[in-house]
């Protein structure tokens, strides 16, 4: 396996720089971390300076960030806040998005193959980037982020359901007959942690949690690639794995002092956010095909096009998981939250071009289009809510005995 020295060291070169021009750049505009470390990637890539070459090992650890992002995700979803109404919305939303999705692009593509591949790109919501904007801006516990937050668990689930029915290969009963297979397994591993079997585990994670056994960090390991190695094994996207193994593990550890959950968390986002999933976020930047894209007109027509199509096919079935009573502001915000997609973008435009059924031209427009979409839709949202949060305290000023909105 080459290694190349120059991405040795560019590559965390970006990762260490991408946090400082946020806190530079954020005292004016609140940009999304993952921005910087795609660009950055783009710009210290190919397709520009030529400075990083991508070489196998950085693939592979990119393909384990990616895997990590959506493990990070599944374990933060607390799937009591948002059942019930959140999450039976959402879901409702998504069949809306697909059925949407694949209609609009049969409009676009030159066959049905490369149909599916855009359709299902389109009904991505990316829950492990957006998540730690809802945490930054204090909404992650409010009604819409309970709301939000389930419509980037349908977002991602949802979508992985999707690839591994109808772009595995197999006929569709076939490849539900496998999917069913995995449920089985994951589900009676799921039944069994919610029982209470992990808890016998508890004592060995506060007994390791400062040594060098540092049980709790190679549980996740364990978990994580054993459910990507039985969904590469049964041929589905590893992303599936990866996400349930994240389910899981939350179950796993529930019930563990909660100091020791909180310190178990820090290591895994220390190894998550501070290691692997900024490579995937970069080697984005670095293997996006910017030739392709500006290569013909037309492709380059379909960048702003697919970004409009998010907000259509994923932003507006995905106001019918908002909060009942919702401001429109906050419907407004909700449905840009909803269409912010990119790491599914990449996963299923990946597979569409191995397999020759999508143009690398199309691939490169929509991955482009979900950049655009984590650069632009939670900021916009963000300040949406932003004027509504400083209307309130204008009239709460104006009127001591107006109450201020949360």
């Amino acid at each position: 396996m080459e290694i190349s020295i120059g991405t040795m060291v560019l590559v965390p070169a970006i990762a260490v720089a991408a946090p400082l021009l946020v806190r530079a750049i954020g005292k004016w505009v609140a940009i999304p971390l993952v921005v910087f470390e795609i660009v950055l990637g783009l710009l210290l890539g190919p397709a520009v300076l030529g400075w990083i070459v991508p070489d196998d090992f950085m693939t592979l650890l990119a393909d384990f960030g990616l895997a990590m992002l959506f493990f990070l995700a599944g374990n933060e979803i607390d799937f009591r806040a948002i059942r019930g109404r959140p999450l039976s919305r959402a879901a409702i939303g998504w069949i809306i998005s697909l059925a949407a999705g694949i209609g609009l692009a049969t409009l676009l593509a030159a066959d049905l193959p490369a149909a599916a591949f855009i359709g299902i790109a389109l009904t991505s919501t990316a829950l492990g980037t957006i998540m730690p904007v809802l945490r930054d801006s204090g909404d992650l516990g409010t009604p819409f982020g309970i709301a939000v937050i389930a419509l980037g668990a349908v977002g991602e689930f949802g979508p992985l359901l999707a690839i591994s029915i109808f772009l595995s290969g197999r006929s569709p009963l076939l490849a539900t007959v496998v999917l069913l297979s995995f449920a089985v397994i994951a589900g009676i591993a799921i039944w069994l942690a919610a029982k209470g079997v992990g808890k016998r585990m508890h004592r060995v994670i506060t007994a390791t949690l400062h040594t060098s056994g540092q049980f709790a960090v190679r549980l996740v390991i364990f978990v994580l690639l054993a459910l990507v190695a039985l969904s590469i094994v049964l041929d589905l996207d590893m992303l599936l794995g990866a996400f349930t193994a994240g389910v899981l593990y939350r179950l796993l550890i529930s019930g563990a002092p909660k100091r020791d959950i909180e310190v178990v968390e820090t290591k895994l986002e220390a190894v998550g956010y501070g290691f692997l999933v900024p490579v995937f976020f970069i080697n984005t930047g670095v293997a996006f095909d910017l030739e392709s894209l500006f290569a013909d007109a037309r492709t380059t027509v379909l960048l702003p096009v697919f970004l409009v199509l998010l907000l259509v096919v994923r932003g507006l079935p995905s106001l019918l998981a908002a909060p009942a009573g919702s401001s429109r502001r906050d419907l407004v915000a909700t449905a840009l939250f909803g269409a912010t997609g990119l790491p599914i973008i990449v996963a299923v435009t990946a597979i569409g071009v191995d397999n020759g059924d999508l143009p690398s031209g199309t691939a490169a427009a929509l991955v482009g289009a979900g950049m655009l979409s984590v650069l632009l839709f939670p900021l916009i949202a963000l300040a949406i809510r932003k004027g509504r949060s400083d209307a309130a305290t204008r009239t709460a000023e104006d009127d001591p005995f107006v109450p201020v909105e949360g």
